[in-house]
């Protein structure tokens, strides 16, 4: 199960009022050994408790991904070589 689906059935049994153990014995008593730990339970209630509605991951900061084509390549060589005359 991917871990958005976890965080929608926490963010459930949150709004349902429900306890964070209440939510850990739940969850184990469904998916078994592929339960989210205890951590990652405590977290996301947490975080519904105080209002958060999103169960996506936030943006994370921090240097873009870096690409490189043979496109991009030849489009760098050809402004370096205009550059240099």
């Amino acid at each position: 199960m991917e871990k958005i689906e976890y965080r929608a059935v926490i963010k459930f049994l949150t709004k349902q009022g429900k306890s964070v153990p209440t939510i850990l014995n739940e969850m184990s008593s469904v998916y078994g050994d592929s339960c989210p730990g205890k951590t990652m339970v405590y977290k996301w209630h947490s975080l519904f408790k105080q209002g958060r509605e999103s169960i996506e991951d936030d943006p994370r900061p921090g240097r873009s991904v870096e690409v490189t084509t043979p496109e991009l390549i030849q489009k760098v060589e050809k402004l370096y070589s205009t550059m240099l005359g």
